[in-house]
């Protein structure tokens, strides 16, 4: 089975304000809306889960509703939130890894990334196959500099640097298990999703990013993604 967990605990602090990013309203969805509507729709999609706090569980079972109307098979509720992103996502693994296979996947979605396409989802849960993971990767454009404390150390090799992207799909148990080792506080320090992966020496593959599936994290790119909305 392919699993889906949208995280969607953060504050959201960089944009300012008191509403977190994923729930400010744009022509009068949340943001979160969007990729919800895309992920519940898609094909390769068993099911759904959301990681948020409870003083937002009404409010997005509101705008879910035609969602779970439809595929209210794939609903299966919420998830605690963690003190960071990395322990959101291990409270989301403790409740599928009870529940399904080991070698069912589970992906980790962004909130704030309002703009994937159903073809991209479908896409990272394929490229999987017999490898433990996948993580998609965009190149990094500009010329990339080693610095410390202002000044240029060194000069990086720019053709093997690349930016990662979520969703981010693994292995279910392995995952599960690469990030039960990084506790209690290894698990603090994590970034991205796929470094207890790479960690734990789990078999990640890559696959070409999507530029469109940016994340909201300024007041720039929500002004982006408000510009979008109103050309659809």
């Amino acid at each position: 089975m392919n699993h889906v967990v949208i995280l969607a605990g953060g504050v959201g602090t960089r944009l300012g304000g008191e509403v977190p990013k994923q729930y400010i309203e744009i022509e009068g969805r949340p943001i979160i809306s969007r990729c919800m509507d895309v992920l519940f729709s898609n094909c390769d999609v068993d099911t759904v889960r959301i990681v948020a706090d409870n003083m937002w569980h009404k409010y997005l079972e509101e705008h879910i509703r035609l969602d779970v109307k439809q595929y209210g098979y794939k609903w299966k509720g919420f998830c605690t939130p963690g003190e960071n992103r990395q322990l959101s996502i291990w409270n989301a693994l403790g409740v599928l890894v009870n529940e399904y296979g080991s070698d069912d996947l589970v992906m980790f979605h962004d909130a704030a990334r309002p703009n994937i396409k159903s073809e991209f989802i479908s896409e990272c849960f394929n490229a999987v196959g017999d490898h433990d993971g996948v993580m998609p990767i965009l190149p990094v454009k500009d010329t990339m500099y080693l610095c410390n404390e202002k000044k240029i150390e060194g000069l990086l090799q720019r053709s093997k640097i690349f930016a990662g992207q979520a969703p981010e799909v693994f292995k279910l148990e392995k995952y599960y298990e690469a990030n039960k080792a990084l506790l209690p506080d290894k698990i603090k320090k994590i970034n991205g999703s796929t470094e207890p992966a790479i960690m734990a020496g789990m078999d990640i593959v890559t696959i070409e990013g999507d530029e469109d599936n940016f994340k909201i994290t300024t007041a720039t790119d929500l002004e982006k993604f408000k510009n979008l909305c109103a050309q659809k």
